[in-house]
């Protein structure tokens, strides 16, 4: 309440002084394929969905979507999650915890796992609405619940077309790269108008062909850890997700390192006497940098060899 009070008077204050963003529609031009882009014939051997809420007439959208996929080489099937008869939203019942079967009989669990989940790569397509992906993505991300914590598309490469001004969209912005973070995804990148969607289309045609992924983040890592702190407390109940974590290695938690932990101990001892802290002097520092400097070392080696 105390958190909400603040906020309140925080956008009172920007109110009263004129501080705002303006908001600025930008209409998407459909491509001129002659001159822009060349029409590309499509690849067998990977396969790509795109998972949209497309409205009958948001032709914005529809345009980029037929841009990118007339843009990306190999084949692409569309999901339109507005047509999907769901039976309704999340209730939080835990009824999947156990097995992954949500306790809708729609059968979007297994739609989700067949249709989607088993692509080359993953498209996300939507227009933005009130700062955000709108109230049916909403809907189809929480009956995703039924995957529980786990990261089960893990590896699979994601990109996003979106419809609106994406550059001004900062929580947007957040929520795209830390999913894609979290979920151990590489983002291909967002395509939101004609240059970022050709962009978009060939980095993600190099992720799937060379299974590209690139190292975690602080959204990934952090992300990460709070859902294997989570888990390890609700094992009882979350049984599905326990198993999956324990066979992924997802529990590495940093107690486990008791070698390192004494050792760290002990050195915190040493340091902390004055006299043993002056004679080690700049050791430390050069202990650390031990390992590049090797590196670079057998660099300059190299490269007099290739003069």
């Amino acid at each position: 309440q105390k958190d909400l009070e603040n906020f309140f008077n925080y956008v009172m204050y920007n109110i009263n002084n004129d501080i705002y963003e303006p908001i600025v529609k930008k209409e998407y031009k459909v491509l001129d394929y002659k001159k822009c882009l060349d029409v590309k014939h499509k690849k067998s051997g990977y396969k790509a969905v795109i998972v949209a809420d497309i409205k009958d007439d948001d032709y914005n959208l529809k345009n980029m979507i037929d841009d990118f996929i007339n843009t990306f080489s190999y084949e692409v099937s569309i999901v339109n999650i507005r047509e999907y008869t769901f039976h309704g939203g999340c209730l939080g019942c835990f009824n999947c915890a156990a097995d992954g079967k949500c306790i809708y009989k729609d059968k979007f669990d297994e739609f989700l796992r067949e249709n989607i989940q088993k692509a080359d790569a993953i498209i996300v397509a939507f227009t933005i609405k009130d700062h955000s992906m709108g109230a049916r993505f909403k809907m189809y991300d929480d009956r995703q619940f039924c995957n529980g914590h786990r990261t089960v598309t893990e590896g699979l490469p994601f990109a996003y077309i979106i419809n609106g001004d994406y550059e001004s969209e900062f929580n947007v912005k957040t929520i795209v790269e830390a999913r894609a973070e979290v979920g151990g995804n590489y983002l291909a990148g967002v395509g939101y108008n004609v240059e970022t969607l050709k962009s978009t289309a060939l980095k993600l045609e190099y992720a799937i062909e060379n299974k590209y992924v690139l190292p975690r983040n602080f959204y990934g890592v952090g992300g990460m850890k709070i859902f294997r702190d989570l888990i390890w407390v609700m094992r009882g109940i979350m049984h599905a997700d326990h198993k999956f974590y324990k066979k992924h290695g997802v529990y590495d938690f940093p107690q486990k390192q008791r070698g390192r932990m004494i050792g760290m101990s002990m050195l915190g001892v040493l340091i902390r006497n004055k006299k043993i802290k002056a004679k080690m002097g700049n050791k430390m520092n050069e202990g650390m940098l031990m390992p590049y400097n090797k590196l670079f070392k057998k660099m300059d080696k190299i490269k007099e060899k290739n003069k």
